[in-house]
């Protein structure tokens, strides 16, 4: 059994693909879309139209950048207010044109400067969570990496949420969690096993519906396998009535915790 600080230093891992990787490698034709107009572009935020299998649909995702330039450019996969507004600006296109939305979340968490507070970042991550749960067309979001507080669930709120097998998803870090708890950061490994932020834990408490394999790290098996159910599963949810779509999400929160 792998530990569960070993599933956070794999979802960490510097050559880990990132949400492009996945949208270079799952989908064809993506053209990008950008800013909020309300503000800015938040290149941690990745957002556009695509095709799955000739399908168009709505791709989303944290990115996080390979190279260091990059990655300050994109903050490091830590949204903005902005970032979470151009999301939420491509579901309600999504809505519009019965596009299925698809979600990559790999987030440390959302920014949290003074900057990102002053323009709202609670009140955009909080409509975020309140527009997907009544968005009328599917949604399924997949954590790829790093599931971080609201930041990432910003963006999984869905009709299903998957996790790839080293991913994980969690309230807050596990040297956050060591820091509040023992006042010791040093205590990360303990306080990761006390989170139960792993696929495995996640899947036993109904928080996600299913693990995709990583394949020893072949992520070209790994890309083809959410192809296909990625294509698969939006179909089963276009075929049910828009009132039991939407029930049936609903429901699946609820049902968290009971």
């Amino acid at each position: 059994m792998i530990e569960a600080y070993e599933r956070v230093m794999a979802a960490r891992a510097k050559d880990r693909p990132t949400s492009m990787r996945f949208i270079e490698n799952i989908f064809t034709d993506f053209t990008e879309m950008h800013g909020d107009r309300r503000f800015g572009d938040d290149k941690a935020i990745v957002a556009g139209i695509a095709r799955l299998n000739g399908m168009p649909v709505t791709v989303i995702g944290l990115e996080k950048g390979v190279e260091i330039k990059e990655k300050v450019s994109r903050n490091f996969g830590s949204a903005h207010p902005e970032g979470y507004r151009k999301a939420l600006r491509q579901m309600k296109l999504a809505e519009k044109f019965h596009r299925p939305v698809i979600c990559f979340v790999d987030t440390s968490g959302a920014y949290c400067g003074i900057a990102a507070e002053e323009r709202g970042q609670g009140q955009a991550i909080a409509e975020n969570l309140m527009e997907m749960m009544t968005l009328k067309t599917p949604v399924i979001s997949i954590l790829i990496g790093e599931g971080g507080s609201g930041g990432a669930l910003g963006l999984a709120v869905a009709d299903q949420v998957w996790m790839l097998e080293n991913s994980v998803y969690s309230v807050i870090s596990p040297e956050g969690c060591a820091s509040i708890l023992w006042k010791d950061s040093g205590k990360m490994k303990e306080a990761a096993a006390c989170l139960k932020l792993t696929a495995e834990d996640l899947l036993s408490f109904g928080v996600i519906e299913e693990i995709i394999s990583e394949y020893d790290g072949d992520f070209s098996l790994t890309y083809e396998d959410l192809r296909k159910k990625l294509f698969d599963t939006i179909q089963e949810n276009q075929a049910l009535p828009m009132e039991q779509l939407l029930e049936n999400r609903y429901a699946r929160f609820r049902r968290i915790g009971g």
